[in-house]
C-alpha cells in the first residue's frame, strides 16, 4: 500500500511541477476567493457530519478481503479527514484523507457520487478537510478505497501543505510550527502516539501495585525538591510572590506524612535554566514514593518498570539509540561515582581520587568548574560529570551521592559522608534519581540551613528553608523511598530521538525576531 501511495504522490507532483510556481501569498488569495464563493453559498464551515470511521480500522477488517466478497457484503462507512493527494482525471479522480489513524483512499465519480460533486471536487485543494460516505471496495491494484456517494468540504485550507507534500526539512519550522509536522511527518505522529503509550502505561504499573495518582500544586510559596533556579510570578489578589515548581517532591512527602503511603505523580515541572537537547523550560516529571522502603528497592522497581514498559510499548527490550544497541533484559549495572570513573578511566587510582588537592588540580586543568568550598565528594562528583557521565551507554545506576550534594537523600548508616542515594544512566544521560528520604527533621533542618547560606552566597539553584516543610517532619515521616523519573529524556530513548524538543509537541523556542 505504501508503494502504492508513493505512485500517487509522484503523479501528484510531476503535475504540480508542470504548473507555475506560485508564491504562498498568491496561493492564500486564491484559496480565499474560494472560501469568499462558499460563504455566499452559505456551505462554509459545516459541523453536521458524523464520522463513523477510522482509516486504520477499516484497513484491518476489510483491507485483506477480496472485492467480491466486499460486494456480495457492501459496507457502509463514513470517513473525514485532512486530503493529502489529489488525482483527478475525467469523470472519475482519487483522493487521499488522513485522519488521526492514517489514510484511505477515496474514488469520486460523475456517476456514483454525482456530477455536481465531483466538479466541486475538482476545485478542492491539498489540505482541505474532506467528509466522505460511501461503500468500501478493492482497487484493481488491490487498495481498499471508498466509493463516494456523498462528498462535502467540511473546512477550507487557506494555506498551503509543506511543498510536494515533501514533509518540513527545516527542523527549527518543524517545532515552531508542530502541526504541519504532524500532518506531514509520519515518523513524529509515531514518536507522539508512542509517548501517549509510555505514559498510559506508567498508570497502568503504579496502580497495579496498589499506588495512587495524586495531584499537587503547581505554585509554590517556596520552589523546593530539587536544586534548581525556579520561574518567578506574582499572585495579585494575594500580592505574594509565588514559584513555578521545580518538583512536587515536598509536597507528595506531606502524603506520605498524612497516610497515603504510595503515591505518585506525571507532573509538570518547571526550571528556568539553558535550552539544550536535553533541557526544555517546562518537563514531565515521574515522581513517586512508597513508605517502609528503601533506595535498593527502588533500584529493583525501577529495573521492572523500564523492561515492563519497553515490552508493552515497543514489544521489545533490545532498544537502539542511536546506533547503540541496549539490552533491558540484563541487570542494569550499579557502580560508585568512583567506581564509574575508574572502569572508563582506569588511571586514576584510588588514592588520586581521595586526595583533594590532586582533584582540584586536575579539574582546573580540565577547565572544569568548582568552588574552593567543595569536598571530595563534590570534586568527585564533578570530575564525574565532565569525563564520565556520557559514556554511560547501558542502563547503570550510579550510586553513594556525597551527602553535600544531597539535601533531601537520607545519610547512609555506615558512612554519613555520602547517602542512600543513586542515578540511573541510559545512553549517556540522567534517566531517574532516587533515594531513601531524609526523616530526621532536625537533619533535615540543618541541611536546610546550609542550602540557606549557599544561596546566601550567590548559588542561585541552593534551595530554601522550607519551615513548613519542617513542621510535617516534626509529626512524622515514616522510613520512606522516593524517586523521580524524566519522563520525556525516556521517550527520547524509547523513540530514538536525539533531542528532547522531538518529544515535546510544543518545544520553546527563541522568539523568531
Amino acid at each position: 500500500m505504501f508503494h502504492k501511495t508513493i505512485g500517487f504522490l509522484r503523479l501528484e507532483m510531476s503535475k504540480q511541477e508542470q504548473k507555475p510556481v506560485q508564491n504562498t501569498n498568491q496561493i492564500i488569495e486564491e484559496r480565499r476567493a474560494k472560501l469568499d464563493a462558499l460563504r455566499e453559498k452559505g456551505t462554509a464551515f459545516p459541523n453536521d457530519f458524523n464520522r463513523n470511521h477510522f482509516a486504520s480500522d477499516l484497513h484491518k477488517k476489510y483491507g485483506n478481503q477480496s472485492n467480491t466478497t466486499l460486494e456480495k457484503n457492501p459496507i457502509s462507512v463514513e470517513i473525514a479527514g485532512r486530503m493529502t493527494l489529489k488525482r483527478v482525471m475525467g469523470k472519475a479522480s482519487f483522493a487521499t484523507i488522513q485522519d488521526m489513524s492514517g489514510h484511505i483512499q477515496l474514488y469520486i465519480t460523475n456517476d456514483i457520487t454525482g456530477e455536481s460533486s465531483h466538479t466541486a471536487f475538482k476545485n478542492y485543494d491539498l489540505g482541505d478537510i474532506l467528509g466522505a460516505h460511501g461503500i468500501l471496495f478493492i482497487t484493481k491494484s488491490g487498495e481498499l478505497t471508498v466509493r463516494v456517494k456523498n462528498l462535502r468540504l467540511l473546512t477550507k485550507s487557506l494555506r498551503p501543505l509543506p511543498e510536494k507534500f515533501h514533509g518540513l526539512i527545516d527542523q527549527e519550522q518543524r517545532y515552531r510550527q508542530r502541526y504541519l509536522d504532524l500532518i506531514s511527518n509520519k515518523e513524529t505522529r509515531k514518536v507522539f502516539l508512542t509517548r501517549s503509550k509510555i505514559i498510559q502505561s506508567i498508570r497502568i504499573f503504579f496502580e497495579s501495585k496498589g499506588y495512587l495518582e495524586v495531584e499537587t500544586p503547581m505554585m509554590h510559596h517556596i520552589p523546593g525538591g530539587a536544586a534548581a533556579r525556579p520561574f518567578i510570578t506574582h499572585h495579585n489578589a494575594l500580592n505574594m510572590d509565588l514559584y513555578l515548581r521545580i518538583a512536587p517532591e515536598l509536597y507528595l512527602k506531606r502524603l506520605i506524612v498524612g497516610g497515603m503511603e504510595k503515591v505518585f505523580e506525571i507532573n509538570r515541572s518547571f526550571r528556568n535554566e539553558g535550552v539544550s537537547t536535553r533541557h526544555n523550560p517546562e518537563f514531565t516529571m515521574l515522581e513517586f514514593y512508597e513508605a517502609y522502603q528503601d533506595h535498593l528497592y527502588l533500584m529493583n522497581l525501577t529495573e521492572t518498570l523500564i523492561r515492563e514498559l519497553a515490552i508493552k510499548v515497543l514489544g521489545t527490550t533490545e532498544i537502539s539509540y542511536q546506533g547503540y544497541k541496549i539490552n533491558l533484559i540484563k541487570p542494569f549495572l550499579r557502580l560508585s561515582i568512583t567506581e564509574a570513573i575508574q572502569k572508563f578511566h582506569p588511571e586514576y587510582t584510588d588514592i588520586q581520587l581521595n586526595d583533594q588537592t590532586y582533584l582540584t588540580t586536575k579539574l582546573e586543568s580540565l577547565n572544569i568548574k568548582y568552588s574552593s568550598k567543595d569536598r571530595i565528594g563534590k570534586l568527585q562528583l564533578s570530575l564525574f560529570d565532565a569525563t564520565t557521565e556520557h559514556l554511560l551507554m547501558d542502563p547503570t545506576f550510579i550510586v553513594d551521592y556525597p551527602s553535600d550534594v544531597s539535601p533531601l537523600a537520607r545519610k547512609n548508616d555506615k558512612n554519613p559522608e555520602i547517602t542512600d542515594r543513586f542515578e540511573l544512566y541510559i545512553a549517556g544521560r540522567e534517566i531517574a534519581n532516587g533515594f531513601s528520604e531524609l526523616n530526621d527533621p532536625e537533619d533535615q533542618s540543618a541541611r536546610f540551613k546550609e542550602q540557606a547560606r549557599a544561596k546566601d552566597s550567590g548559588d542561585k539553584e541552593a534551595m530554601h528553608y522550607d519551615e513548613e516543610y519542617i513542621r510535617a517532619l516534626e509529626h512524622g515521616l515514616p522510613p520512606t523511598a522516593g524517586e523521580g523519573i524524566g519522563i520525556d529524556r525516556l521517550i527520547m530513548l524509547f523513540t530514538d530521538s536525539p533531542s528532547i524538543r522531538d518529544v515535546i509537541l510544543f518545544p520553546h523556542l527563541r522568539s523568531e525576531d
